[in-house]
């Protein structure tokens, strides 16, 4: 199967495990796809075809609204800015902090193993070091690292709830059991887990998710991608934060355009009754904590549904929400690590250090997919009423892109010029600043993608609904 042909098979693909109709098809052109970005891996199919899938469900949600068709085209090279759109945020014409902390990266171990740390957040770089007993820079730490086995390093890491990985071969993956549980999934799940009667939502026609509610509780890239993603398409996204918990400022302003910003703490009864009167009059909740964290407050599956029967939870995690590592902590460059790609990105590239692919491409794909599911089980509501859940991962999409043919040729594709991602900007007043970040990829005839607000403070807003 040749790369100009991979887009539209895995949109197929998507299209059929949703039980989307398949004359919509046709409503859907892509364009340039025999360009993608430095990889062996198919990122240029995945991003078309995940983002082409959602931007055609939204099409399909307002036609069954409006009784009106459009057409929908993507631009592979475009749709690749946006799958990286972090990179190219610019604050008053200049690029904002590097949010990857110091130490963050790969190492070797004693015994010749790489290992990656993740320390973005102050609280993981504090517990890795903590661990290794070494001073909070990479020459320290390279050399702390060099006294361990790899393997004991991470299983001693995560046991301490730290962010790490070993670099894995993709054999070594397969005979890991979180590697089996996942093989018993499919990509993304959307069941329907409570009864109620059909919602055809009323008022305005205007956009395709013009009158949804969205209850946003995540943060860094994946789920709040989903979220940026139900806003471009006319949604009220309410993004639900903390003060105690970190966030990384490049994310927070990349990912919250279109939607309005509010703190609660669920670690006390105040801020829980809050949720729950917000989540009452919701349509979508939409989190990305480890399975069973959200129960501990009391807002299970179950929970949510007696609350507000009809509603469509979105779950995503890093690992799967089966399996020995359910409860993983884990983030893209991660998964990316222990699942085996970054081994065989560094083969690729006849290095002896683990390779990457070229964006977060799990944390995009992934979020694409889940406002797809989010999209697709409001229709389902709308038709048949119910309440609905639907489960996606990074590892289960990182599985997904590694079941395609590799690209030989892969390697030497051109990377995007500046000359490229300058016609997909937009310029955005905000409280941060003059900001330029690229636009949504997808073009729609009668329903253009486009944010309604700029991101906010996470504090900015009172935690309600505009209405």
């Amino acid at each position: 199967m040749q790369a100009d042909t991979m887009a539209d098979q895995l949109l197929n693909t998507l299209w059929d495990l949703a039980g989307q109709a398949p004359d919509a098809l046709e409503q859907l052109s892509f364009s340039n796809l025999a360009q993608q970005l430095p990889s062996q891996f198919q990122v240029g199919a995945l991003a078309s075809a995940t983002i082409g899938a959602q931007a055609l469900a939204a099409a399909e949600f307002w036609r069954l609204r409006s009784g009106r068709r459009q057409s929908v085209m993507l631009d592979q090279r475009h749709a690749l800015a946006i799958f990286r759109s972090e990179r190219y945020l610019l604050i008053d014409g200049k690029p904002p902090a590097d949010p990857w902390s110091p130490i963050a990266g790969y190492y070797q171990a004693g015994d010749g193993r790489w290992l990656q740390l993740h320390t973005n957040f102050p609280h993981h770089r504090d517990g890795v070091l903590r661990v290794l007993q070494c001073a909070g820079n990479r020459t320290a730490v390279a050399a702390a690292i060099a006294g361990w086995q790899a393997s004991e390093l991470d299983a001693r890491l995560a046991q301490e709830g730290m962010c790490a990985a070993l670099i894995r071969s993709p054999d070594e993956w397969l005979a890991h059991p979180q590697a089996a549980a996942i093989a018993g999934l499919p990509l993304f799940e959307i069941e329907r887990i409570a009864d109620s009667v059909p919602e055809l939502l009323r008022g305005s026609l205007q956009r395709p998710l013009s009158g949804v509610r969205v209850l946003d509780l995540s943060r860094v890239i994946a789920a709040p991608v989903a979220g940026r993603t139900l806003a471009q398409h006319g949604a009220e996204v309410l993004a639900i934060g903390a003060a105690h918990l970190p966030n990384i400022p490049t994310l927070v302003i990349d990912n919250g355009r279109g939607k309005r910003a509010a703190q609660l703490d669920l670690r006390n009864e105040a801020g829980r009754q809050r949720l729950r009167e917000l989540i009452r009059d919701a349509d979508i909740f939409l989190h990305a904590y480890r399975p069973g964290a959200l129960a501990a407050h009391g807002f299970s599956s179950e929970e949510l549904q007696a609350l507000r029967p009809g509603l469509i939870e979105i779950r995503l995690s890093a690992y799967g929400h089966a399996g020995p590592w359910a409860e993983r902590r884990g983030f893209d460059s991660l998964v990316q690590s222990a699942t085996g790609i970054a081994w065989e990105e560094g083969q690729a590239a006849s290095s002896d250090k683990p390779g990457k692919l070229p964006c977060q491409a799990l944390d995009h794909a992934t979020g694409y997919l889940a406002a797809f599911c989010a999209i697709t089980a409001l229709q389902r509501r709308a038709i048949e009423g119910g309440g609905w859940r639907a489960r996606v991962s990074l590892a289960q999409t990182g599985r997904w892109l590694q079941s395609m043919p590799r690209l030989a040729d892969g390697l030497q594709h051109a990377d995007l010029s500046a000359a490229e991602v300058d016609q997909w900007r937009q310029t955005i007043p905000s409280s941060f600043g003059e900001l330029s970040a690229i636009a949504p990829a997808e073009q729609m005839t009668e329903t253009p993608p486009h944010f309604d607000l700029p991101p906010s403070a996470l504090d900015a807003y009172e935690a309600s609904w505009q209405q």
